[in-house]
């Protein structure tokens, strides 16, 4: 059975938004989140970069039993890991039970802003799969010495740990990152309905649940929401690698460009007719996928969300 969990977006919505939106997601039926971590948006329409901790610890206040995934933080360029592993040790002290963390090689976009090279994808699979390490051995408890070839930690010790750890999915948009997570990861991660992915996946020894993430327009109209995705989304109609090796908004802006409205509005389900909302998530049941994430471009979050429960909800039940 499939289970349909909704994505906030960091990027898009300032963060009283995004608790609003998971307090209202977990009203409308659902009980499990996504939730991106960015400190730029993609392009200046989205206009935000909240700080996906600090969301978090709200979230687990103000909701009751939705369980959380960073989708995803990258712990190896901005971020050094053993940050990472003490801010998502604190954040599943504040949720028991409820919390993942959702860990990627990430995008030049949010990792080179503190002046470090952006790595070759080889070089950033490396990186995590050190980091993985790292966090892992920091969520044991025990006194943390590693001197590796990325990463290095004398003497730590997270005192603030859960009674578990939570669970770490990765990320994987390509072969060698899929084998990647099914080797070091308690679960898959993709924003695409690529079987042959999620099948790789599960022949290289993943065992976890594979998830993906989908975009949405609604709107009380098609054109209404084909308008919105054009305004604030053109950038995930651009093709091939370069959502991981543009480095500014400014870039991404200027890319989009060569991406029309049509284009971009025509790419994803919109407007009010669930049929095209039911077509797109079939597709990644029939991809093999055991959780899919809706996540909703524009304004109205809580339209949407009605919208979810009674017209799409249902059908996954």
């Amino acid at each position: 059975m499939v289970t349909l969990g909704y994505f906030v977006s960091s990027e898009e919505r300032p963060a009283r938004d995004l608790v609003a939106g998971a307090v209202a997601a977990e009203r409308h039926g659902f009980d499990k989140l996504w939730i991106s971590d960015h400190i730029h948006p993609w392009n200046d329409a989205q206009g935000n970069s909240t700080f996906v901790w600090s969301v978090l610890g709200a979230i687990a206040q103000a909701t009751e039993s939705l369980t959380a995934t960073t989708a995803v933080t990258c712990p190896t360029v901005r971020t050094h890991p053993g940050v990472v592993a003490h801010a998502a040790a604190t954040v599943a002290t504040l949720m028991p039970g409820r919390f993942q963390l959702g860990v990627g090689s990430g995008e030049a976009l949010n990792e080179h802003v503190w002046g470090d090279p952006w790595p070759s994808a080889d070089v950033r699979l490396e990186m995590l799969e050190e980091a993985v390490g790292v966090i892992r051995q920091l969520w044991t408890g025990d006194v943390v010495h590693h001197d590796g070839l990325h990463y290095t930690v004398d003497h730590a010790r997270l005192y603030s740990l859960p009674e578990v750890p939570p669970p770490l999915l990765m990320s994987g948009f390509g072969p060698k990152a899929t084998r990647l997570a099914a080797r070091i990861a308690d679960g898959y991660m993709n924003a695409s309905p690529d079987g042959e992915l999620v099948e790789l996946y599960r022949s290289a020894g993943g065992t976890g649940v594979a998830q993906a993430g989908v975009k949405f327009g609604w709107a009380p109209t098609l054109e209404e929401g084909q308008a919105n995705v054009a305004r604030l989304w053109k950038n995930d109609s651009l093709p091939g690698e370069l959502a991981q090796l543009l480095p500014t908004p400014e870039h991404f802006e200027q890319a989009q460009q060569l991406v029309s409205d049509e284009m971009a509005g025509g790419s994803l389900a919109c407007g009010p007719d669930p049929e095209p909302y039911l077509e797109r998530l079939q597709a990644y049941v029939d991809a093999g996928f055991d959780e899919i994430y809706l996540s909703q471009i524009g304004p109205d979050q809580e339209g949407f969300l009605r919208f979810a429960e009674k017209e799409l909800l249902p059908h996954f039940s």
